[in-house]
Order: C-alpha cells, then structure tokens, then sequence
C-alpha cells in the first residue's frame, strides 16, 4: 500500500493498516518462537525498508520521509505493542543513523545512509574488548596514521551481528599517548577488508549473534573517521542517547506486555500456598516497577521529541528494565515448572516454552550488554548523587 507521509496523522493512520496486514503474512510465515530468529527478523528489516520504513525523520534528500520526532516514537510504539520483531539491522538503524545525520559528512550521510534505508548493508557496533567491556574509556584497538587513512589494530568482542555485517561502527585510540576518554576516535570500518575476521560466539541460547572481531592491519580511509581524531568519545555519547532514548522504547513495551502474560500464567497454573503469597507479592512489585519504568520512558520520549537527550534518566532506566526483566522471567520459569526444562529448541510442540525459557536465557545478558549494571550504578551515583568517583 501506498503509505502517506503529507502529515504525521496522514503517516499514522497508513502505517497501522501496513503494520496489521504485513505482520499477519509474517505470522503465517513464522511460529511465535521463531520471531527472534536471524531469519524472521531479516525478512522484517526487509519488509520495513521496503516500504520505506526506516528513515522516517531523515530529510528528504537522503530519502527520508521528513516526518516529527514524535511520529517516529509513535511509530515505533505501534511496532512493539504488535510484538513486531526487532529487524536485524535495528542498531544502524536506531543508533548510527541518527549519528551520521548529527555528526558525519555529507559525503559520509550519502554514501552509508543509503545502504540503511535500502537495507543493502547490515551495521555492528565495535565497543567492547576484552578486559574493557562496559568501560570503553580503557579502549585498547589503536589506529595509526598512514598515508590517506589509518591502519587499525586490536580485538573486539561480544559485537552483536558481525557475522551478518558488512560495517562496523568503531571505538579506537587515535593517539597512543593518550588515557582515557582522550584520543579515541569514531571510524567505520569494512568488515570485508583485508585483515578483518569474525569468529562468531555459541551463546547459552544457543545462538550465535555476539561475535569476536580482530583486526589486523586494516586499512581504513580518512573519509571514513566520523569528526575529528580525538572526537570518538563525545560522538560514542551521543550514540549512547540515542540507544537510551527511542531504541529502547520496544523494550519497555515488550516488558509490560511479559508482565500481562506472566500475571495471566500465574492465574492459570494456580500455585500452591505459601508459594501462590510470594509470588503474587513479587508480581505486585514488578508491576509497581514497570509503572515506574514506563513513566521514566515517557520522561526521556518527551525530551527527544523536543530534541534533548536522555542524560542519566538513561542509565536509570537501563538499569530498572533489566534487573526488573530478569525477576520477571525468573517467575515464568517458576511457574512454567518442568515445561521450563524443554529448552528453547523445542518450540514446534511447546511453542510458549520455548519463548520463554529463550527469554530467560537471554535475560542473564541483558544487565550487561549496552552497559553493565555496575556502569549504570556509578553513572547514577556520580551524576545524579553527586558522590566521588570510585
């Protein structure tokens, strides 16, 4: 269908049709329990860049859509009350992007923005290391200059989907006198390059979406270090917001919509005394913090309307949602009993199991990807309490 964008109300009220009738093929394609699945969530970025889904706050000129900040959030909230999938390309999309358009070059929006919309060129983001992890002022991958670019050397890890990326958006240290924050800088780097490998990582879930990525003597051209050299940590901030702020909307509303469904299974599996008075108390509770969490989210979507940023509401939100979604999927595994056990393969017989326990093995991660908990308590502690750094 021809989707309108003339005005945000004109857009909103075509794009749910779209939403509707598109995600029906998608269940007719695609069991419950294999929506988080590489091969579920390509066909979505797919259909999503198809209909020109992606850009929708972009200028015209770089094939946008032009429409509010606002009708961007809506848009993403119509997805996820629908339990849309999240797209394979979600992080270019949510958190590159818009960096590109704050920070990069013309040349730069108008040779990687294209790919994003069109969904030709999938994105990963290259932070982590070992032995840094959430602390990516400790970034230890240098680049050094050579003739009309940089050589780049170092290790990454835990890098959500390298292994179907073609570009990597990257942390690097710039000046190798520099501590710190200082001399990083913000390079997108061409896993197809020579010198560049990807070894995937066999998670608990059985899946393999976190990858290691080495480089060795990569070659990177000037025109593709974002900013200045040395401006890494200030635009890697920004990309921080921006991750906090609208990507993040899905999540709160996946997480209200798995409250409903354990506060429906607790009804239905009936527990027994005493275990029925503690579980609905820690449900009480969960259902007080998700109130809280999705006042917070409010909060910060208002702001970004207005084109603020998150600031520490960021870290405070990260760190409710993922400790609160951990509790939570604790309690459905509880109440799921032995179904619990099946595991996450066994979706064609005991579909509502398999999402579950999926859901609770992919939980574990969830207080340290984008940010531990650690992280997020000393951001609070030092911007919010006003306490010493540790």
């Amino acid at each position: 269908m021809n989707i309108r964008d003339n005005t945000d109300e004109a857009f909103l009220a075509d794009v749910e049709q779209w939403l509707d009738a598109t995600l029906a093929r998608m269940r007719a394609l695609f069991a419950s329990h294999e929506w988080v699945h590489a091969e579920c969530r390509t066909a979505w970025n797919a259909e999503l860049c198809a209909a020109n889904l992606v850009a929708l706050d972009w200028p015209r000129e770089l094939g946008g859509r032009n429409l509010s900040t606002a009708a961007l959030i809506k848009f993403h909230e119509m997805c996820a009350v629908r339990r849309a999938p999240q797209p394979l390309n979600s992080i270019a999309h949510s958190i590159l992007a818009p960096t590109l358009l704050k920070f990069g070059t013309e040349e730069q929006k108008r040779r990687f923005l294209e790919g994003i919309r069109l969904g030709t060129e999938v994105w990963c983001q290259g932070y982590s290391e070992p032995g840094s992890g959430s602390d990516l002022a400790s970034v230890k991958t240098r680049a050094s200059r050579e003739g009309d670019g940089w050589i780049i050397n170092g290790h990454k890890v835990w890098t959500t989907q390298a292994h179907a990326a073609r570009w990597c958006f990257a942390l690097v240290r710039t000046d190798p006198d520099s501590r710190a924050h200082k001399g990083l800088s913000f390079v997108l780097v061409d896993l197809k390059a020579a010198g560049a490998r990807v070894e995937p990582i066999r998670q608990i879930t059985g899946e393999a979406d976190y990858n290691e990525v080495f480089l060795e003597q990569v070659h990177v051209p000037d025109g593709n270090l974002v900013g200045a050299p040395g401006d890494g940590w200030r635009i890697a901030m920004a990309a921080a917001e921006y991750e906090r702020g609208i990507y993040f909307l899905p999540r709160v509303v996946q997480l209200e919509a798995e409250l409903q469904d354990v506060e429906t299974l607790f009804e239905r599996a009936a527990p027994a005394e005493p275990a029925r008075t503690r579980l609905a108390a820690a449900l009480a509770t969960l259902s007080d913090t998700c109130f809280v969490i999705r006042c917070r989210v409010d909060a910060i979507l208002r702001r970004v309307a207005t084109s603020s940023t998150p600031g520490t509401d960021g870290a405070v939100l990260k760190l409710l949602w993922s400790e609160t979604r951990q509790a939570l999927q604790e309690i459905r595994m509880e109440l799921l009993g032995e179904a619990a056990m099946l595991g996450p393969d066994s979706g064609v017989r005991f579909s509502e199991a398999a999402v579950a326990t999926r859901e609770f093995l992919w939980s574990r991660a969830e207080t340290i990807v984008a940010g531990t908990s650690e992280i997020q308590r000393n951001i609070i502690a030092e911007r919010v309490l006003g306490l010493p750094k540790g």
